[in-house]
């Protein structure tokens, strides 16, 4: 069976469970009694996900205050050391009476009431997969609606490896999510996304809503569970769940790197303004950001850091007040520790050429050579990854690394 059946025979896999799932609610029977598993959280609000969404009770920005939450269990065995397990969370609502914040925007006075909120329980977590000798730790951001996205990434550019190159170590895989932003998706999408760690055994999950300026939640959420669980892994990659990567070139890239060094690569920014057009999805008003430039950024949509910076990123992230743009807010916590990222021409998180229609951005060859590229969907991804690892010929190849 080809790469791109299988993919599609595992989502519709997927999709089945879910229409089981809802089969067998609709019979009036329990979560329980057909996962097996404590039913799922009732959370937040249900147009979480647009950062313009004007959001009418900034109770419900993080979760309803009435409700309960029940972690899924922890991997059986292992250490269950994630220190939240409530999710108290009251407004400041000393803003409130200040002029400057009077005239937010809504969706940014909700982030600022809120932006003392640091850390919430975990509902899926494997700390086993920092067991034994990890040179590469691949994670990569998702949301709980795009299982398509993460099993094409399985299929390609995720997929496990018990030791790379030269005998370094593992490559292993996790997906970081939290909690569906709709209403209308939680419960069923919950138990689905249940239904598919089970399989894998790939997803960490914690207890906030996934929306756009949460990314900034994941981003330290997944610091603090790395200083926890994996104190010995080398390097660390992190992405989108709609980039392209090529693993061999990542693996050639650290060839010469040490995990002791303070290693932090991508497609790099520098001077970059903040944006001041409130019809633009990155948005920032002078109240929250009034400096001319941000310190330098790595693009989110996939870096490499090495193991020790990694760790001492978290405790550099906890003096940093949150901001609502997730790789700005890197760049500020490497700021902090005195740390420039680095430029990297491999690392494409605006395409391979800006101009969406060019055809560089669809040629196998440029692919080859690059180590990541922004953006694909699942669909491309295969596609590519096919091209790329086939009987490809190519005129000359491009030096990258």
């Amino acid at each position: 069976m080809s790469l791109g059946k299988r993919v599609i025979y595992k989502s519709v896999c997927l999709s089945l469970a879910l229409l089981v799932a809802v089969a067998v609610f609709q019979r009036g029977l329990t979560p329980g009694q057909f996962l097996q598993e404590p039913p799922p959280p009732t959370l937040g609000p249900p147009e979480a996900r647009k950062p313009n969404a004007h959001l009418a009770n900034p109770n419900d920005f993080w979760k309803r205050s009435k409700d309960s939450v029940t972690p899924v269990p922890m991997a059986s065995g292992a250490p269950q050391a994630w220190d939240v397990t409530t999710a108290n969370c009251s407004a400041n609502v000393n803003l409130t009476h200040q002029p400057w914040f009077q005239g937010l925007e809504p969706h940014f006075q909700q982030f600022l009431l809120y932006r003392h909120c640091r850390y919430f329980p975990m509902l899926l977590n494997h700390p086993e997969k920092c067991h034994g000798d990890v040179y590469l730790l691949v994670v990569i951001k998702s949301v709980i609606t795009q299982h398509d996205r993460r099993e094409a990434i399985r299929q390609t550019w995720g997929l496990e490896q018990q030791s790379v190159g030269g005998s370094r170590g593992a490559r292993r895989t996790l997906f970081l999510l939290g909690t569906a932003s709709k209403q209308e998706e939680r419960a069923h999408y919950q138990q689905l996304l249940a239904y598919e760690d089970r399989l894998y055994g790939d997803i960490l999950q914690w207890d906030f809503l996934d929306s756009f300026f949460n990314l900034t939640l994941k981003e330290i959420h997944f610091l603090k569970w790395l200083d926890i669980y994996c104190p010995h892994v080398r390097f660390v990659f992190k992405g989108d769940d709609d980039v392209f990567v090529n693993p061999t070139n990542l693996l050639e890239f650290l060839a010469d790197r040490r995990p002791q060094e303070d290693l932090f690569v991508g497609d790099v920014l520098q001077h970059a303004r903040p944006i001041r057009k409130k019809d633009n999805k990155y948005y920032i008003p002078g109240a929250l950001y009034s400096k001319a430039s941000y310190p330098p950024y790595a693009g989110g949509g996939g870096f490499l850091m090495a193991g020790g910076l990694a760790r001492r990123l978290h405790r550099a992230c906890d003096t940093v007040e949150l901001y609502p743009i997730d790789d700005v807010f890197l760049g500020m916590c490497l700021e902090v520790l005195g740390v420039h990222p680095m430029a990297h021409e491999g690392f494409k998180t605006f395409g391979i050429s800006r101009n969406r229609n060019s055809r560089m951005n669809k040629e196998p060859c440029f692919f080859r050579s690059m180590l990541v590229v922004h953006k694909l969907l699942p669909a491309e991804l295969l596609a590519m990854w096919g091209l790329v690892h086939g009987n490809l010929t190519c005129s000359r190849k491009l030096q990258v690394l």
